[in-house]
């Protein structure tokens, strides 16, 4: 029978994982502990694709102040309610308002061409407050239902594994780390929603559900590695989870470096409209790997020492 010892690892990567999970875990737990403040102190800035209102976006030559832009509609009587006017890159203005009807939007954009003749419209997005709640509503249906499709396929996936960790330990083990991975680049939406007012919508959505296929995988990588390791019997459980995670640690690190490789360059060439679909995943794919290898596979053996030690004194 063939047999598993620490020394089969990677020596590429010769730190212990397990041996030093109370320092990732507190890492970890300062990360999501930040993420919760942010998203209950200031929440998530919802886009019109959730509330309903319109988003326009033109381009200048040479962009004015939005102090003059916001004088300009004023002094043209347009009747348009409150409306948020920002600045986009460097030529580039956006106006989130009310939904308007084709003749109100005419009329703004008469009112912005009259003022600045060089003003091109880049985008014209209407969406209704019903519409909006049901995208919202149906954003959350779409997690949810992820999340227990991931629970009943990792259950499956390790029906087999009954000792030392039950499986189904290892299904909620994987769906913390979905939660970690995604509970981050929420927090930190939250909080460019508030120092930026950067807005999340449907596609924030579908980079977090993108985040949990991801995470979700690197960690199963890294879990199956010690089921199968597991077959072999040699060394305590702590060495075979801490051999499983060298053994795997080079493909999760090679796999999620050249796709932030490639979302960096998205990131930067592929248009103002990409940047904060490409920004979360960047920042998801990244938090995903550091949990599937610093902290799925340590709480395994922190879940199996615990229980261990209760028995031990039942």
């Amino acid at each position: 029978e063939d047999t598993l010892s620490l020394h089969d690892a990677l020596p590429i990567f010769m730190l212990n994982v397990v041996k030093l999970r109370y320092i990732w875990y507190t890492v970890s737990a300062v990360t999501i502990g930040l993420s919760i403040i942010f998203l209950a102190t200031w929440g998530l800035k919802q886009g019109i694709d959730f509330t309903g209102g319109t988003l326009m976006a033109v381009h200048f030559d040479e962009r004015p102040s939005s102090a003059d832009v916001q004088r300009v509609l004023d002094e043209a009587h347009l009747n348009l309610g409150s409306i948020v006017i920002q600045p986009i890159g460097d030529s580039d203005m956006q106006f989130r308002v009310k939904p308007l009807t084709q003749e109100e939007h005419a009329s703004l954009l008469t009112a912005l061409k009259a003022r600045y003749p060089s003003v091109n419209e880049l985008r014209f997005d209407t969406i209704g407050p019903v519409v909006g709640e049901e995208l919202r509503r149906k954003s959350i249906e779409g997690l949810v239902v992820a999340l227990l499709a991931i629970l009943v396929y990792v259950a499956y996936a390790f029906r087999k594994v009954s000792a030392p960790v039950q499986s189904w330990k290892y299904g909620l083990i994987t769906i913390f780390t979905a939660f970690h991975d995604v509970i981050v680049p929420l927090g930190v939406f939250a909080w460019l929603g508030h120092t930026r007012d950067v807005e999340v919508g449907t596609s924030f959505i579908a980079a977090i559900l993108t985040i949990l296929g991801y995470s979700i995988t690197d960690t199963i990588v890294v879990l199956d590695r010690v089921r199968e390791n597991l077959t072999k019997r040699s060394g305590s459980f702590a060495e075979i989870v801490e051999a499983s995670v060298h053994q795997t640690f080079l493909r999760s690190f090679n796999t999620s470096v050249t796709t932030l490789l490639t979302l960096t360059a998205v990131h930067f060439f592929g248009g103002a409209s990409l940047h904060d679909f490409t920004l979360t995943l960047m920042i998801g794919i990244a938090v995903g790997t550091y949990s599937s290898i610093f902290v799925a596979s340590p709480l395994l053996v922190s879940w199996h020492l615990w229980s261990a030690k209760r028995q031990a004194l039942s």
